[in-house]
């Protein structure tokens, strides 16, 4: 039997909420409450949820190359001891208010990997980490030419360093399988890739 949620909004009440911090994000204070699987209601509890808005995620593909473009740069989230905080990742950026996903995959493709996206292919939706972030994330595959791809990009009024890296799909999936690729919405989009490379090579060439 398929697997149904048992419960959905209506199940939540918020009973308080506040502006905890507001700065370059914000974390927001929530009093709430919601129904138990055993019935009944849980005794309101205090979280406190960050706010960083919606983000669009694109992995540039080359169907003609069979190549996969990544940006590389730093993360202060990383920053964990003796480990780089500098990430090899998904082309990504936050949606502004009126931007559908497809304009923002274009211009932060434009922006990070000078490439620009022919068409574009979902991937999947999913939130980072929902039990403290209220972040949904949008995954594509986006079809490029990765010629020219290469160099450093990134807008410097935003902070922006960014190294543009060229990789096949075989070689970008030894990252996975040899665990060089420690973000999220990169591994789910190269697994996306390894289980559907070929079939979307046969309709973009």
């Amino acid at each position: 039997m398929a697997w149904q949620r048992r419960f959905g909004a209506h199940d939540v009440r918020v009973l308080q909420e506040e502006i905890a911090y507001s700065g370059f994000f914000t974390i927001r204070r929530l009093t709430l409450s919601h129904r138990c699987f055993a019935g009944g209601w849980q005794e309101p509890v205090v979280r406190e949820v960050f706010e960083r808005g919606d983000a669009v995620g694109v992995l540039p593909y080359d169907p003609v190359a069979d190549a996969v473009v990544l940006i590389e740069q730093f993360r202060p989230g990383a920053l964990r001891g003796a480990d780089s905080p500098w990430m090899l990742e998904l082309v990504a950026g936050v949606v502004e208010a009126g931007e559908s996903d497809a304009q923002v995959a274009r211009r932060e493709t434009r922006e990070e990997a000078a490439c620009e996206v022919l068409e574009l292919a979902p991937i999947a939706t999913f939130q980072p980490s929902p039990g403290a972030c209220s972040e949904q994330v949008r995954l594509f595959c986006g079809r490029v030419d990765s010629a020219a791809a290469g160099g450093i990009h990134g807008r410097p009024d935003e902070g922006e360093d960014i190294l543009v890296h060229t990789f096949s799909r075989a070689a970008a999936l030894q990252l996975v399988a040899d665990d060089r690729i420690p973000n999220g919405h990169t591994l789910i989009a190269l697994q996306w890739l390894a289980m559907h490379g070929e079939t979307l090579r046969e309709r973009w060439c």
